[in-house]
């Protein structure tokens, strides 16, 4: 079985992060469930914490020049 792009497996960690707030902000799931879903939500939110780490690496490895970094200020404007 291949692997999942590290993208796909964040996107698809993400959406379902999203859709385990929702049922539990909801409030229509027991005790047990609540403590699941939460439990879940943990590890996704690591996985997607990994997954931008990753992501983040590789900017920095793509964006070095002869040894020294050229980081530019970001601005939305």
């Amino acid at each position: 079985m291949p692997k999942k792009k590290t993208s796909t497996l964040f996107e698809d960690s993400l959406a379902e992060l999203e859709q385990l707030v929702v049922q539990l902000e909801q409030g229509d799931i027991s005790l047990e469930e609540s403590l699941k879903s939460f439990e879940r939500g943990v590890n996704l939110t690591r996985t997607c914490q990994k997954a931008l780490q990753e992501a983040e690496q590789k900017v920095q490895i793509l964006i070095e020049k002869n040894g020294t970094q050229t980081l530019e200020p970001f601005t939305d404007e």
